[in-house]
């Protein structure tokens, strides 16, 4: 089992963990992903790693709720556990001198983007990040993303924070005016990658985004994963997570991750029902398990 050392809010409906995973903090890179499973008899799912430890021998993950087990995860308070983690896994970041990098997160991608970000600046490249959120409530780590950055610029769909509008309402700013962007990482819903593709690609700005599709197993056994790139199929676990933007048929992934959205719903509104109830049967499970193995 993996402690949880620290968990805190840090947005609407989004908690930051600290975990103890010792062998995953040594090895994690910028743009992997962990595969964690809270129970035993709970689904399996992808969180990208934000950023590790290896003294302290911990990692901290980012997670929305938006579906039961997000939703349950984010009942877990500062000492309870998680049953199993598997990673670090995918292929990290691409990190290179571009020149000037942009970087593209909407909400808890923010999470996701941010050791790419760092590890770009340290390379000796000017980083631009771009954050954008529906309200100021579901801005995070500003802070930590203005560190990471020579430049950083904060939307909201609202225009409650910030400057109103989208992310790449900026983008076209930067490029109307003239900048020279060498590099773009988007990392976000898939409506605001494929709009950031759509920029991108005519002006032959390399730029990778990072895919969020349906995982189960994390190491391309199970195909679930399955992404289409220039119309052949790769493995956002084992070829990805992140691929080159204008490959992408961002159709294809927006219908498979719409699979089982009606079933995802039902489980969500079943939990909401009795969630006291699971997040004590969970703890209880745990406790056990954990008395058993010491």
């Amino acid at each position: 089992m993996f402690k949880i050392v620290e968990a805190r809010n840090v947005g609407l409906n989004i908690k930051q963990f600290v975990i103890e995973a010792p062998r995953i903090a040594r090895k994690q890179r910028p743009g992997q992903f962990v595969i964690l499973r809270l129970h035993e008899r709970g689904e399996r799912i992808p969180l990208t790693i934000k950023s590790s430890d290896p003294a302290a021998g911990t990692v901290t993950l980012v997670v929305q709720a938006v579906g039961k087990t997000t939703a349950l995860m984010s009942c877990l308070e500062t000492g309870d556990a998680i049953l199993d983690i598997a990673g670090p896994l995918g292929h990290p970041s691409e990190i290179e001198n571009y020149g000037t990098a942009v970087i593209l997160a909407g909400s808890v991608g923010t999470a996701m983007a941010l050791p790419t970000a760092n590890a770009l600046k340290q390379a000796g490249n000017h980083v631009i990040f771009i954050e954008g959120a529906r309200s100021a409530e579901m801005v995070i780590f500003e802070g930590e993303v203005r560190q990471a950055s020579n430049e950083a610029y904060i939307m909201t769909d609202d225009g409650s924070y910030g400057e109103h509008g989208l992310v790449t309402a900026k983008l076209n700013e930067l490029i109307a005016a003239g900048r020279k962007i060498d590099f773009v990482l988007a990392v976000g819903p898939v409506p605001m990658m494929r709009a950031v593709a759509r920029v991108t690609a005519p002006l032959g700005i390399k730029t990778m985004v990072s895919l969020n599709s349906i995982m189960v197993d994390g190491t391309g056994m199970c195909g679930g994963c399955r992404v289409l790139l220039g119309g052949h199929s790769k493995f956002a676990c084992v070829d990805g997570p992140e691929f080159d933007a204008s490959l992408v048929d961002f159709d294809v992934l927006m219908q498979r991750n719409a699979m089982y959205r009606e079933k995802e719903c039902e489980s969500l509104r079943l939990f909401n029902e009795n969630k006291d109830e699971q997040v004590a049967q969970l703890r209880e499970e745990l406790g056990t398990l954990e008395k058993h193995y010491v």
